[in-house]
């Protein structure tokens, strides 16, 4: 088949069948320099700089310019180069150079592929984030010490192109328009977390203070210490069965379906308990209830019932705080994402065999508590920060899908 599966109106033509060489002025290697500085004046491009089709200058290293232009006066980037991986674990990253990270040069384990301008620059980077690369890889790269391409396999790299440059253009302008709505996202994300944790840092009181740094208008008073065993009614362990297909109403929640980073319950494969339900009622999830990881090397990861996670069992290797009517669950909860409940959980899980923390051992610690009114508010603020981490989350990997998708389907 010489014709994509999807395509956008007005084209009809076949595809035609190019070698990479054939729309290339220079396809050559990088080379290292004799020796770097941490002030110099130009970009040394490294693999680990490599992100989705750009270089985070921030990951480069620098060499002085007259080592850039002498030294390495093959090797230097121009605007519009690509530069592939043809080494190493990464074989088959790639990115586009663009004039912010100029004058700039690279090493030997990354191809520069200078292209002729009757072809569409985009275009040939997502031909070679495409399946089609990944196949050409695995068929051609010789293994040693490492794996690596050669320049002459680069060269030899064969792809479907379309006749018509607008053709190239629409598409290299569509695949480049998921990719910065991915990157915004995913900023947007990183963001907003290192936003939570500078707040958690400041609106938790530190080094035995009673008041936190940062407060909400209108309160005063200092905060009370309180061990979790007088916030929570019961600490108790969860189910001892183990899971089965999920029978569309019952779940069961496991340690491995807490996400270690937003502490929310992973249903893809969401599962129910191997057992007859009937007089299981205590182990089934209520509003206010908080989820401790109890061993192995999750101890301490926390999860926090929300009404919207549906009807949901716990198993034995979790431990149920629940909360008193008193206290707001979702600000004991923050308290769980904290730096003072990491250090607790450090030194407290210190076993023999595999670490741990028991009920009891959770039940003794302590955190600062305000007025009830006061914890809501705070609960309420991190828990709107989370709703905007998951979102951002949720919406990039919906983004990376469709990209995915549409990288099989736009491309022969």
């Amino acid at each position: 088949m010489s014709k994509p599966k999807i395509r956008f109106n007005g084209f009809t033509e076949d595809w035609e069948q190019r070698k990479l060489g054939d729309y290339s002025e220079l396809i050559t290697k990088g080379t290292t320099p004799s020796c770097f500085c941490e002030d110099g004046d130009v970009t040394f491009v490294k693999i680990e700089a490599l992100r989705e089709k750009r270089v985070v200058k921030e990951l480069c290293s620098a060499i002085s310019e007259e080592i850039h232009k002498r030294e390495l006066a093959r090797s230097i980037l121009k605007e519009d180069d690509i530069v592939f991986a043809i080494a190493g674990a990464t074989v088959g990253k790639c990115a586009v150079i663009t004039g912010n990270i100029l004058p700039a040069n690279t090493n030997q384990a990354l191809a520069i592929i200078r292209l002729k301008t009757n072809i569409n620059r985009d275009f040939v980077y997502f031909s070679l984030t495409s399946k089609q690369m990944e196949i050409y890889i695995n068929q051609s790269k010789s293994i040693g010490a490492q794996p690596n391409l050669s320049l002459a396999q680069m060269n030899a790299f064969e792809f479907l192109c379309p006749c018509q440059k607008e053709e190239q253009q629409k598409i290299g302008d569509y695949f480049s328009a998921l990719d910065h709505l991915i990157t915004l996202h995913q900023r947007k994300c990183d963001e907003t977390k290192k936003l939570k944790k500078y707040m958690l840092q400041k609106m938790f009181p530190q080094n035995g203070m009673k008041v936190p740094e940062i407060r909400f208008e209108g309160f005063t008073g200092d905060w009370e210490q309180r061990k979790f065993g007088d916030i929570c009614e019961s600490f108790e362990y969860g189910l001892n069965v183990a899971s089965k297909e999920y029978d569309g109403e019952n779940k069961y929640i496991r340690i491995t379906d807490i996400d270690d980073g937003t502490h929310e319950f992973l249903q893809e494969d969401v599962t129910s308990p191997d057992m007859n339900l009937t007089g299981a009622e205590n182990y089934r999830l209520k509003y206010g209830d908080i989820l401790f990881a109890r061993t192995g090397a999750s101890v301490g990861k926390t999860y926090i019932y929300k009404h919207s996670d549906g009807l949901v069992y716990y198993a034995g290797f979790l431990i149920r705080g629940r909360v008193k009517d008193r206290f707001a669950p979702e600000f004991v909860f923050q308290n769980t994402l904290t730096g003072d409940y990491e250090k607790f959980i450090r030194i407290t899980s210190q076993r023999s065999g595999q670490p741990g923390v028991n009920a009891q051992e959770y039940a003794g610690y302590e955190i600062s508590m305000p007025t009830y009114e006061e914890q809501k508010k705070i609960g309420e603020y991190f828990r709107n920060l989370d709703h905007l981490i998951t979102l951002h989350q949720r919406k990039c990997g919906e983004l990376v899908k469709i990209k995915k998708y549409m990288l099989q389907n736009m491309f022969v």
